[in-house]
């Protein structure tokens, strides 16, 4: 009966915030993906290995699914109380909304206009602006799995 006593009195549960940090861990390698994808696109865009049409209408399906996974992360960490987490993506966020907000005139989702992407400055940009996101999407990795390690831990 003792030990009936001693396994029933350890539990191995996790809080909202250990289940949002290990859901922002999963979502973010998505995130790191796509945004290996968009580096790797805007690469062969500049050496004319793609053809822009192809290209563009690849990356502008991935601009809405990226904006929503990133979202819900933060979804995630607003309702599990993690604030530093969540003031720490705000500002990913509010350049988001601000860059689909002011995109090109296009019948379709997206943020790619094939008729202007062959533009060296915008090809720059945007390639810079993959850069950037990748770097972010990983260091937020790395802290999703430290803020993840240090709530189990509590």
């Amino acid at each position: 009966m003792r030990a009936f006593n001693i396994f029933t009195s350890v539990k191995m549960a996790f809080g909202l915030a250990a289940a949002s940090y290990i859901v922002g861990l999963i979502l973010d390698a998505f995130l790191i993906f796509f945004a290996i994808f968009h580096v790797i696109a805007f690469d062969e865009l500049k050496t004319e290995f793609k053809d822009p049409i192809d290209q563009c209408n690849s990356l502008n399906s991935l601009v809405l699914p990226e904006y929503v996974i990133h979202i819900f992360i933060n979804f995630l960490f607003l309702i599990s109380g993690q604030w530093f987490s969540l003031i720490l993506n705000m500002p990913l966020i509010a350049y988001h909304i601000n860059r689909y907000r002011t995109r090109p005139v296009m019948s379709g989702p997206g943020l790619y206009d094939p008729t202007s992407i062959m533009n060296m400055n915008d090809l720059n940009k945007c390639q810079r602006e993959g850069w950037i996101k990748l770097t972010f999407y990983l260091l937020c990795f790395f802290y999703y799995l430290y803020g993840m390690i240090s709530s189990l831990i509590q």
